[in-house]
């Protein structure tokens, strides 16, 4: 009986997995044209001196909330607006907020090439310092 239960469970997994076969085939086939970019992209940055620079913008950029848009009534016409927040500040314009969000992810990146030769001399490793 336990043998039959078994088989029966392991058919009805087989049968799940070819019901779900596209999209596991679609996502696998995603996964590997990611893989591939990625490598492409670390072969390119071994020639670029700036890639180092792109990818803690990158980084910087992961760490800052987007740009939201809202629909509100204008207080002077009471006509739906489209205003944009972001950091909880309200501006008219896309462009505005877009900019502050740029200036933050600068910032972000700047810090990190300030604190960056305390981190190499904490952690001892023989580059800073000598001769």
């Amino acid at each position: 009986m336990r043998d039959l239960i078994a088989t029966t469970i392991v058919i009805l997994i087989a049968i799940a997995i070819y019901g779900y076969r596209a999209r596991i085939l679609a996502r696998l086939k995603r996964f590997d044209a990611e893989n591939v970019a990625r490598k492409e992209q670390e072969m390119r940055d071994r020639a670029d001196s700036l890639a180092h620079f792109r990818h803690t913008l990158k980084l910087a950029e992961e760490q800052v909330e987007a740009v939201n848009e809202i629909v509100e009534s204008d207080p002077r016409t009471a006509t739906p607006v489209t205003r944009y927040v972001f950091e909880g500040e309200t501006y008219a314009t896309r462009f505005e907020a877009e900019k502050v969000r740029q200036d933050k992810i600068r910032g972000l990146a700047r810090e990190f090439y300030v604190e960056l030769p305390r981190a190499l001399a904490s952690r001892g490793n023989g580059k800073l310092g000598r001769d």
